[in-house]
């Protein structure tokens, strides 16, 4: 029987401090990148005309927020936050008969669910914004080489370990702030095994820590776990979370990408290799147009394309020349989020608002994904491709599938041969021969003829099953003409392919007729010169580290974006980045073994008035951990983690319907491996992982949110699944020899890495007592009710955040 927390428990838990972590909304910035992407075409396109600065169609104005709170001769037109109460919700859903809008015909689906999402959000409608030089400004510091940084003078030199925290320490001094005290061996190493690991360290990893007395300890222990493959696993699923990497296709046709993993393991595997990050990058945007020495190499470049692949995509689109240049979009949207750290989708309708990047640099960029072949037919269900990984193994499939199929086709025409030659002996001699002989075949042979076409169609229809991976791939080359208001139906000048003028520091590209232009692309963005590439990664690098990125709006390097709190920090480390090979291992080392990574998390006092955000990075900020490993660290410290490592996760074929909101629901769960291993099924991420703010796997995601709700604590509380975590838990404490105290001793050193202390000891004593004592008569078998009272304590640990938060 599965204990369960008892009312009053589940008071006592929600009323526990919470730790300052405050859940974060949509940022303005995103509201405005929406309303400008989605919403302003909308209404330029189809409602200025009639409601704009020339007509005002029944009073109604729609070109402003005042006019739209303000409304026409039947009122408002929206309601902030209520699109069931917005007029212009109604009349465009043609709701009513008599308020149908637009007149000459409803608008697409997508396009309504924009404006109803819109007016969620609360209508945000920016006034004042126009496309001039002073806001778009081509002068803005992302857009300007990295220049280089001399190491800051500093008072306190003995603190300043590494040549990071000389900037960090001469920001502080300036401020007459002073940095927290070192974080004690305890602390680091637990900290250090979940940022580089996901995991929690084990008892063994903790004891060699505290007793290695030499000064390089700490770096031992970082270099160890750099070696772990479990270090490819977490921090390959942070690369994962801004490629959007997802097991199904999510939108209007939810169907199986049965072959992502491939991506997954060949991201897991970069990092565990230390792959540089240029070279990472290459493989990614152009790895099938890349030379290659073997087989392995030649099938990991395939697979890298996947990245190009792997987004969303309307798959039961009508409109093909739609579904082609939206795919396109979200090619570029995700080229330029993710090593750009720019919203370069946003100039697919207009000059972009804010950047200086305009509609024909963003067509610019879609001359090179036109000429990328990502589909293989766009006739609804419409099919992404595939590349087929050649292979000795790959060959002999595909031998034995032509013979069969051959064999397939000739069996079949020696049947319709003799079946035709009996038709024709049972015919009277003065009998006209049919048209079509099957139709004067016997019943019998009818029957056997029917199942040799559908064997013959069937084995067609399904092809050989040869390893395949989503990809990219040469197509027809083509520049490609702007889209008015981003219509396909609508155009204007043909632009030739080109990278934005305003990213400065890089030689032109030259695009050849011949190609695509995706290798060229690739090495314009790992130019050692390019103002972007290289910072943005070590941000996100950053970010991943500390909790928050040195600029803040790590997918937003823009105008819209957050200038950098330490510019001439970033500009040294992305220097240094691409002078030590572009690799990320030496980046890790260099952020670790500072002594601003190993500050503690309590600060100065003054230093917590002055920089109560920490932005002048004064100590170490307290972080929940992920979605992924709060469920790892569960299994991990009840023993039940199964350390599997790659291969598919589904049980649904390539391109299976997997999930939709009525009738299918083929995701399994069930699973003991690490999270990344889990399947993740757009438009239905796992339960668990939603709470805990596992990102949209629609869209790159540099910054997952931290939120703190009470439905966390009542999973923490009443899922199964911790509850089960809890069970082994205790399973494990009471296998040990010894007495209760030790058992608790057990108990705590695996959950917290750390010893108990003596009132710690006798309080749960306590407690297990008084809770056996009152399940005395619910539970007279003496055996299951220790085992219970037990499972209770260890659920209790595991419900506190002293587990779920990283100091």
């Amino acid at each position: 029987m599965t204990w369960r927390w008892p009312g009053w428990m589940v008071a006592l838990v929600l009323t526990l401090p919470n730790t300052g972590v405050v859940m974060a909304a949509d940022t303005p910035a995103a509201e405005v990148e929406f309303f400008e992407k989605q919403v302003r075409p909308i209404l330029v396109e189809h409602c200025h005309k009639c409601h704009g600065t020339t007509k005002q169609w029944a009073a109604l104005r729609l070109d402003s927020r005042e006019a739209l709170l303000k409304g026409g001769d039947n009122g408002p037109a929206v309601v902030p936050g209520k699109p069931d109460e917005s007029l212009l919700i109604l009349a465009v859903r043609h709701a009513d008969d008599n308020l149908k809008m637009p007149e000459n015909g409803k608008l697409a689906e997508a396009q309504i669910a924009a404006l109803v999402r819109w007016v969620e959000l609360g209508a945000i409608y920016p006034v004042g914004v126009q496309t001039t030089a002073k806001s778009r400004d081509a002068k803005h510091w992302s857009f300007q080489p990295p220049v280089p940084q001399s190491l800051p003078e500093v008072k306190d030199s003995a603190w300043a370990r590494s040549p990071i925290d000389r900037f960090i320490l001469a920001r502080l001094e300036a401020a007459q702030l002073v940095p927290a005290a070192p974080a004690d061996k305890r602390t680091l190493i637990r900290r250090v095994t979940f940022d580089l690991t996901g995991l929690p360290p084990t008892q063994a990893e903790i004891a060699a820590f505290l007793d290695d007395d030499r000064p390089d300890a700490f770096a031992t222990v970082v270099d160890r776990l750099l070696e772990s493959p479990a270090y490819g696993e977490h921090w390959g699923r942070h690369w994962l979370d801004v490629a959007r990497y997802a097991d199904s296709n999510g939108l209007d046709e939810n169907i199986a990408h049965g072959n992502a993993w491939r991506y997954r393991d060949y991201v897991v595997k970069s990092f565990n290799e230390d792959k540089p990050f240029n070279q990472f990058v290459t493989e990614q945007i152009a790895g099938d147009l890349l030379p290659f020495e073997g087989e392995n190499q030649h099938h990991a470049q395939l697979i890298a394309t996947g990245f190009l692949s792997i987004g969303p995509k309307v798959l039961a689109e009508v409109d093909q020349p739609k579904m082609r240049m939206d795919i396109v979009d979200e090619q570029i949207d995700a080229v330029g989020r993710v090593f750009l750290g720019l919203t370069l989708g946003c100039a697919r309708c207009h000059d972009h608002k804010f950047d200086p990047i305009s509609a024909a640099d963003y067509y610019g960029f879609a001359g090179v994904f036109k000429s990328t072949r990502t589909m293989d037919s766009y006739i609804k269900v419409a099919k992404w491709h595939e590349h087929v990984l050649p292979s000795a193994e790959a060959t002999r499939l595909q031998a034995a599938f032509d013979a069969d199929l051959a064999a397939k086709k000739q069996t079949l025409a020696d049947f319709v041969t003799k079946a035709d030659k009996a038709a024709k002996d049972g015919l009277a001699a003065d009998a006209a021969v049919p048209e079509k002989l099957e139709t004067i075949y016997p019943e019998a042979t009818k029957v056997e003829l029917a199942k040799l076409r559908e064997q013959l169609a069937a084995l067609e229809r399904d092809g050989p099953n040869l390893p395949t991976t989503m990809g990219v791939t040469e197509d027809e080359v083509a520049d490609v003409a702007i889209h008015l208001r981003g219509d396909t139906q609508k155009l204007g000048d043909v632009v030739p392919r080109h990278t934005p003028a305003a990213i400065m520091g890089t030689l032109p590209v030259e695009f050849s007729p011949k190609t695509s232009g995706r290798q060229q692309l690739a090495q314009w963005l790992v130019d050692p010169q390019h103002p972007l590439t290289a910072r943005v990664l070590v941000n996100r690098a950053w970010r991943w580290h500390f909790g928050r990125g040195l600029v803040r709006t790590t997918d937003n390097f823009g105008l819209l974006g957050e200038a950098p709190s330490h510019p001439e920090l970033l500009d040294w480390l992305a220097q240094r980045f691409v002078a030590e090979g572009w690799s990320l291992k030496a980046l890790h080392r260099l952020l670790l073994n500072s002594s601003t990574y190993q500050q503690a998390s309590v600060p100065d006092g003054r230093t917590l008035e002055h920089d109560p955000e920490n932005r002048l990075l004064g100590r170490f900020s307290l972080r929940r951990l992920g979605a992924e490993e709060v469920r790892d660290a569960l299994l991990t410290d009840s023993g039940q983690l199964d350390a599997t490592v790659g291969g598919p996760v589904l049980k649904v074929k390539n391109r299976g319907y997997l999930f939709d909101h009525t009738s299918i629901d083929l995701t399994d769960y069930t699973s003991n491996r690490r999270s990344l291993y889990l399947p993740v099924i757009r438009n239905h991420v796992f339960d668990l992982f939603q709470l805990l703010d596992f990102p949209d796997p629609a869209v790159p995601t540099g910054d997952r949110n931290t939120s703190t709700v009470a439905p966390q604590a009542l999973l923490m509380m009443n899922s199964d699944f911790v509850m089960q975590a809890a069970e082994k838990l205790a399973d494990r404490a009471l296998e040990q020899p010894g007495s209760s105290a030790d058992h608790i001793a057990m108990a705590i050193r695996s959950v917290y890495g750390r010893e108990a202390n003596g009132d710690e000891i006798a309080a749960h004593e306590q407690f297990l007592s008084r809770l056996e004592h009152a399940m005395t008569e619910s539970q007279p078998d003496a055996a299951q009710r220790t085992r219970q009272v037990w499972t209770v304590l260890c659920h209790t640990l595991l419900a506190t955040n002293e587990f779920i938060y990283v100091k």
